[in-house]
């Protein structure tokens, strides 16, 4: 017999284990229309909702969510504010900021996953909420729910079984990281790949890279405009190095790291012998632009061997196509490992199909990527 509940609100038939959520927004109309979609989906079950961060604070005492759905701006108390007293009051429950598509509702959210958000998602205000702003959010705050559940249940999304991952050895003195044969080629350049959980795996990796770092970085990180600019903004004040946000025709130099547009994607060319940033916007691939595997395939064209490739955490198997390629030219490719991903999907993409020469722990990513260059 089947143990699947159904909803006492929708009839929408649950799982046993479904992930309970608090809808947070000060506009009644957001909070019906969040509400509805989370109802719709079967793995969440929609416990109840609140107008500010106050009410907020109360019910998810009362409540005891699994998830908080937050809006960044509202009275009484801000997004911001309240998620920080969330994680303080119930570190386990999973927050997802839900951002307007401003300067300030980007900067907030930057300044939000560096707190310990653990995803957000993109909205309309309600005014202009059209049927493609609706199946927008939809499709993006079922991602987010799959993930957060994917994760609970410790399934390994983009893995394979693990008899059919690749042999590693551990590398002498690096006892959490696991490594296999490198190539012999002296990286020219570091290029990095990264989704769900990035900028607080950015903002762990890129502030230890010592100032004088002699290769060039480039990184896709799948955000949307804005966003990326001010995540490069805030990465380049918490580093040795300077962080920028790249433009077309920019020279790509040692010791600079280059984040790709939100909606844009990012390649690397070679200009009279000159490596710089190409920008387009040609079709999505993976669903993504900037897409990890654009810029992964233009590393290889321009540097080939002489490349080191990261995999950070992320969803889906965006990267996966383009590590392939570089290990085609013999570069070396290293994946975050699962325990420290947020969701083990695009490193374990690169993992199951035996292309990681390193699967590493993020803390120790530095640490490798420093002995390998």
């Amino acid at each position: 017999m089947s143990t699947r509940r159904v909803s006492c609100v929708d009839g929408t038939a649950r799982e046993p284990d479904a992930l309970r959520v608090l809808v947070v927004d000060d506009s009644v109309v957001m909070r019906q229309l969040i509400s509805r979609i989370l109802s719709d989906h079967p793995l969440c079950e929609v416990a109840g909702s609140a107008r500010n961060g106050a009410e907020a604070l109360d019910k998810v005492a009362i409540l005891k969510p699994d998830i908080v759905t937050l809006d960044i701006e509202m009275p009484v108390l801000g997004g911001l504010e309240a998620l920080r007293l969330i994680k303080e009051r119930h570190p386990e429950v999973r927050v997802i900021m839900c951002s307007s598509l401003t300067a300030q509702g980007a900067s907030i959210t930057i300044d939000a996953l560096l707190s310990g958000a653990d995803d957000y998602v993109t909205k309309q205000h309600s005014g202009e909420m059209n049927a493609h702003a609706y199946d927008s959010l939809k499709d993006s705050l079922f991602a987010k729910v799959k993930a957060i559940a994917t994760k609970r249940a410790g399934k390994k999304p983009g893995s394979a079984n693990p008899a059919e991952r690749q042999t590693v050895y551990v590398a002498q003195g690096t006892s959490q990281s696991t490594y296999r044969e490198l190539s012999l080629d002296r990286p020219r350049v570091l290029t990095i790949g990264v989704s769900t959980g990035g900028p607080v795996a950015l903002a762990d990796l890129l502030p230890r890279i010592p100032a004088g770092f002699r290769l060039p970085i480039l990184i896709v990180q799948h955000m949307p405009p804005l966003f990326t600019q001010m995540l490069a903004e805030r990465l380049s004040k918490l580093s040795q190095i300077p962080v920028k946000e790249g433009v077309d025709g920019m020279e790509v130099v040692p010791g600079c790291a280059i984040i790709a547009p939100g909606n844009y994607h990012m390649r690397v060319v070679s200009r009279a012998g000159v490596p710089a940033v190409a920008l387009s916007q040609d079709p999505h691939e993976n669903s993504c632009r900037p897409a990890v595997d654009v810029l992964f395939r233009s590393v290889a064209e321009v540097y080939g061997g002489a490349t080191l490739a990261v995999v950070l955490t992320g969803m889906g198997q965006d990267g996966l196509e383009g590590a392939r390629a570089l290990k085609g030219r013999g570069a070396r490719v290293f994946a975050q490992d699962q325990r420290t991903s947020v969701v083990w999907g695009m490193p374990g993409a690169v993992v199951a199909a035996q292309l990681a020469d390193a699967v590493v722990p993020l803390q120790e990513m530095c640490p490798a990527i420093m002995r390998h260059i």
